[in-house]
């Protein structure tokens, strides 16, 4: 038994090399190495390209030897040591082989990934490649299927979105991939969250005609603003909003050239696509590039005009800010002399907590400006502030009903539970 013992601890050691080295390895290292000539290269390709096909019984082999090595040292120990042998076998399962069978080769693999990748690629091909734990693998992966039905459960064991996100931070901190690199991946991640409300332009801020405007007013706005596209738009007596459709200003152009500028701009117009705030970004670029389309209109649910979004809106959400001649490169936040932060009241709040950060709820409102409004409760005056987990939020510049700039400072003195310290 000591001998079967001993042997199930080397394989136990092989296997937690393997299963963390592997894990470790990516396609582009894994082809590199390859092609250097590395020894085991060839079958560390074929199992970094299908992993699927060695997770399972990898797994399925370190519960099985855990659990013989663990009854082994039982048996051994109750009969060394009688009734105290359970507590004995334990406490040696637990020192020996967690030392011995886990952390150390883990640990070892972690720091020299390609070598333990390498070392134990061909007989892990080997091990995996055999027809008895193959078929058990499945047979218990087709088993959980049952008991726990889903759609596409075909292989698992499966990574979870955080998971995910951990290994990629993982990956960027041992050098694996460049941050940029992590960023991307995480904004792709995100990507799949956002809807369009959290990245439109709000309707005070796009510009936009009415129906009884000329094709030489609509050109001249449209050229003052750096725009392609303007919405056309019709107001009934109570000045309700609807859409009539865009203006493209080389239809604008065109129709001026032919001596046509004092024509309505509605002469012109092409339909313009509604969507419903709640639609999820994703979807939506999909629908911009089968039915191309640059630029929709933002409605809530009560057909309201809220804003609207256009494919580089999309697009800055995956690889961020595209800053172009016509736009306003002003930070949203600006760090002013005395230690206070001056900040976009449009900023988001996700980016506003990533910047600084703090927790701010997001549940009811996208943007600073919007917090503080929501907080207070009423339209602020100038100067008006609230307490928020040690910071401090003032309304440093309004306009109308919206809050355009915020002025945030950190409290010296802290309460014991600040989360919503006050109103003044």
């Amino acid at each position: 038994m000591l001998v079967v013992i001993f042997v199930l601890l080397l394989f136990l050691i092989f296997l937690s090399v393997a299963e963390m080295g592997l894990s470790r390895m990516t396609r582009p290292k894994a082809n590199a190495l390859a092609e250097s000539g590395a020894r085991g290269g060839e079958a560390l390709i074929k199992l970094v390209k299908h992993p699927e096909n060695w997770v399972n019984p990898l797994l399925l082999a370190v519960n099985v030897s855990t659990t013989v090595q663990a009854t082994l040292t039982g048996v051994i120990a109750g009969h060394l040591f009688g009734a105290a042998g359970v507590a004995v076998g334990v406490v040696l399962n637990v020192v020996v082989f967690f030392v011995l069978a886990e952390a150390v080769p883990k640990t070892y693999a972690i720091m020299n990934p390609e070598r333990a990748a390498l070392m134990t690629a061909r007989p892990a091909s080997i091990l995996v490649a055999s027809a008895p734990l193959r078929l058990v693998s499945r047979s218990l992966i087709g088993l959980t299927n049952i008991i726990v039905k889903g759609k596409g459960l075909k292989q698992g064991p499966f990574v979870g979105e955080q998971e995910f996100l951990g290994i990629v931070e993982a990956a960027a901190h041992d050098e694996v991939i460049e941050h940029e690199e992590r960023e991307l991946i995480e904004s792709v991640i995100e990507f799949g969250d956002t809807i369009v409300r959290e990245i439109m332009k709000p309707r005070p801020d796009f510009v936009s005609v009415t129906d009884r405007t000329t094709i030489k007013n609509a050109l001249d706005e449209a050229f003052e603003h750096g725009v392609s596209r303007l919405p056309v738009l019709i107001e009934d007596e109570d000045g309700n909003e609807d859409v009539l459709g865009l203006a493209f200003t080389k239809d604008l152009m065109q129709h001026e050239r032919k001596g046509l500028a004092e024509s309505l701009v509605s002469t012109v117009v092409r339909p313009a696509t509604v969507i419903p705030e709640n639609k999820p970004v994703s979807k939506l670029m999909r629908e911009m590039q089968r039915d191309h389309f640059h630029l929709a209109i933002v409605a809530d649910e009560y057909g309201s005009i809220v804003g609207l979004v256009t494919l580089e809106d999309c697009l800055e959400e995956l690889v961020g800010d595209i800053i172009d001649e016509h736009d306003d490169e002003d930070q949203m936040v600006r760090s002013l002399s005395n230690g206070e932060f001056l900040v976009d009241g449009a900023m988001s709040i996700s980016d506003f907590n990533e910047q600084f950060d703090l927790e701010l709820p997001d549940e009811d409102w996208d943007t600073v400006g919007g917090f503080v409004f929501a907080t207070l409760e009423h339209v602020p005056r100038i100067g008006e502030s609230i307490d928020f987990d040690g910071w401090k939020f003032v309304a440093e510049e309004v306009e109308g009903r919206r809050i355009r700039r915020v002025r945030v400072s950190p409290v010296l003195e802290r309460e014991e539970n600040p989360r919503r310290d006050g109103v003044s």
